[in-house]
């Protein structure tokens, strides 16, 4: 079985120090990170191009994890992240937000990584325009709402 806290200590260093082939290495070859800004990655490769594209968007990245719980199979762990934007008209600006990481494990690595955490706080933080903001979490509904379990849910509303 996987040491969870140690894993999660392991991530969190990788993104911070910008180590794209460390946090592949957690990921089964096959792997996703579902990247809540970002969307899906799949593979070692695009997990650690993902992570490139992380620190062009950000710097002085700090991820860390707490109450973390396990049974080999799942993991969840509640985060808090922080980072200074590098997008543009917001350089330098301080985003800190919490969250909930999913993982699932095979074979003692991550299968599937996912996440869940307020999108619009992030962007608020980084003075935005609200039409901005607005439009990235139509886009981020949209895919969420394409998948067969949402359908399901929004077919009952119609």
């Amino acid at each position: 079985m996987t040491d969870f806290n140690d894993l999660l200590r392991r991530f969190g260093a990788a993104v911070a120090a910008n180590d794209g082939a460390a946090l592949a290495a957690l990921f089964t070859s096959d792997g996703v990170c579902d990247d809540g800004f970002f969307g899906e990655y799949r593979g070692r490769k695009a997990i650690a191009d993902m992570l490139a594209h992380f620190h062009d968007t950000g710097a002085n990245f700090r991820w860390d994890f707490f109450d973390p719980l396990s049974d080999g199979r799942l993991g969840y762990a509640r985060y808090r992240f922080s980072y200074a934007s590098r997008m543009p008209g917001a350089e330098g600006r301080p985003v800190v937000f919490e969250g909930i990481g999913f993982f699932q494990f095979r074979d003692g690595l991550i299968a599937r990584y996912a996440e869940a955490f307020d999108r619009g706080m992030a962007l608020a933080q980084q003075d935005f325009a609200p039409e901005r903001i607005k439009k990235v979490l139509l886009k981020l509904a949209d895919r969420q709402n394409a998948s067969p379990a949402a359908q399901e849910h929004r077919k009952r509303l119609a």
